[in-house]
């Protein structure tokens, strides 16, 4: 009789955000792709109603502010800007998530080879002046 073996099902793998495109047509869009922007870590081009196109870090979102707008540190500037919602159509992750690719366990893994790389230079210090 065969034997099935009980696995969890695999992760959803998530794609990078980097270079994607986000119109917003309702309110539902709008906050998806605000929240989605907070949590980047790089710039976002955003697409004005005006037709202005600005770039900067989405540092701050205020869904339920009077109206809801977004806090954004403009490229190039040290004054922020904001935004309302409403006057926003596109949002373009145009810049590189500076956290892309680093993970904890990369982290590790790097801490260690440092660690370990320094308990060799010290026991061949300690061999060389005779301690060991």
């Amino acid at each position: 009789m065969p034997t099935f073996e009980k696995t969890e099902p695999a992760a959803p793998v998530e794609k990078p955000l980097q270079g994607r495109e986000f119109i917003l047509a309702t309110d539902q869009e709008r906050n998806a792709a605000f929240e989605q922007a907070f949590d980047y870590r790089g710039d976002v081009t955003l697409h004005l109603l005006s037709g202005e196109t600005i770039e900067g870090y989405l540092f701050n979102r205020e869904p339920s502010g009077n109206p809801p707008s977004v806090s954004i540190l403009l490229k190039g500037s040290d004054q922020p800007r904001q935004i309302p919602y409403f006057e926003i159509t596109k949002v373009v992750f145009s810049g590189k998530d500076a956290a892309d690719g680093k993970s904890y366990e990369a982290w590790k893994a790097k801490k260690k080879a440092e660690r370990d790389a320094e308990a060799r230079r010290i026991e061949e210090k300690m061999k060389a002046d005779g301690y060991l």
